[in-house]
């Protein structure tokens, strides 16, 4: 049953190209602050295995863009306003990595395995066109996950906004994010797209370059929730109701 608010967001609202001119807009006035912000979140993000540190960095982040938007000013402390947001941000990241999780981890062991017993059974001879053919199914397991995270990504795209923007709870934040992402999925996906292209030419740049592009992409992003969502009345960080189960 649903327990969130009645939440309306707009269907078609996402133009990809015109989020990332709207997003360096939005970003370009405080880019070096919104960069600091955006890589040290990702850095933080990334020393706790399962994404624990995940969910208030991007609350974090978030905040901080969403602060911008209304005039607010925003300083690097703000990142860290994040962990107010700890144990529902929490659990929209354990909510996302989960079903990854379930999918990639038997996928890679049965892999492993698998090539493992095939170069066994082979011995000193082995097929070349047999080995080709496991590494060609290794080759189309690995593209499948690469979509499936990234389906499951875009369905993601607007859970730590809500829970930022709106209050949400961890769990009805990506209800309702999957709901409105489903209504603008392919728009979306584009925008993913773009923002992946900005990462890999970051990425040419000796790697570091990717950190740069960072302010872009999350500004992208919060002019994506805007226009799907509108930006609601600060909310004060309150203990969401418990759900009910009527």
């Amino acid at each position: 049953m649903q327990n969130y608010p009645d939440i309306p967001f707009q269907r078609k609202a996402v133009e990809p190209v015109e989020c990332l001119k709207a997003g360096w807009a939005l970003a370009k006035s405080q880019y070096w602050l919104l960069f600091g912000i955006s890589a040290v979140g990702i850095l933080i993000a990334s020393v706790v295995p399962l994404g624990i540190l995940m969910g208030p960095m991007m609350c974090g982040i978030y905040l901080a863009y969403f602060q911008l938007f209304r005039g607010q000013p925003i300083e690097f402390g703000t990142l860290f306003k994040g962990f107010d947001y700890f144990g529902q941000s929490l659990i929209a990241t354990l909510i996302h990595v989960l079903p990854i999780l379930l999918v990639f981890i038997p996928g890679y062991i049965i892999f492993s395995v698998s090539f493992f017993l095939l170069i066994q059974s082979q011995g000193n001879n082995p097929d070349p066109a047999v080995t080709m053919t496991f590494l060609g199914i290794g080759g189309l397991f690995w593209l499948a996950m690469i979509i499936f995270i990234m389906v499951v990504s875009v369905l993601f795209t607007f859970a730590y906004p809500l829970i930022v923007d709106r209050g949400l709870s961890g769990f009805d934040a990506v209800k309702l994010s999957v709901k409105a992402a489903r209504a603008n999925f392919w728009r979306l996906l584009g925008l993913f797209l773009l923002n992946g292209i900005l990462g890999l030419l970051g990425m040419l740049l000796c790697y570091v370059g990717v950190l740069f592009v960072l302010p872009i992409s999350f500004g992208a992003l919060a002019i994506a929730y805007e226009n799907v969502f509108g930006l609601g009345e600060p909310v004060a960080n309150v203990p969401p109701p418990p759900p009910t189960f009527t």
